[in-house]
C-alpha cells in the first residue's frame, strides 16, 4: 500500500520540492503507484457540504 506516504508527498510538493524527486525519495518507483499521487485531486472539502449524512 502507498497511502501511508501520501501526506509526506503532499507536504513536500506544497513546500516546493520536485514531485519526481519526492516520489523517488519515498520509494515509490512503479509508474502505476506514482500516478496515484500525481493524479490525485482532493475534493472532499468540496463534496462534504452535500453529504446526505450531514443532514441526518
Amino acid at each position: 500500500m502507498i497511502a501511508h506516504v501520501y501526506e509526506q508527498y503532499k507536504q513536500a510538493v506544497a513546500g516546493g520540492e520536485d514531485p519526481q524527486s519526492t516520489l523517488d525519495g519515498l520509494g515509490i518507483k512503479r509508474y502505476c503507484c506514482r500516478r496515484m499521487f500525481v493524479g490525485q485531486v482532493d475534493l472532499i472539502d468540496d463534496i462534504a457540504p452535500f453529504s446526505i449524512a450531514r443532514e441526518q
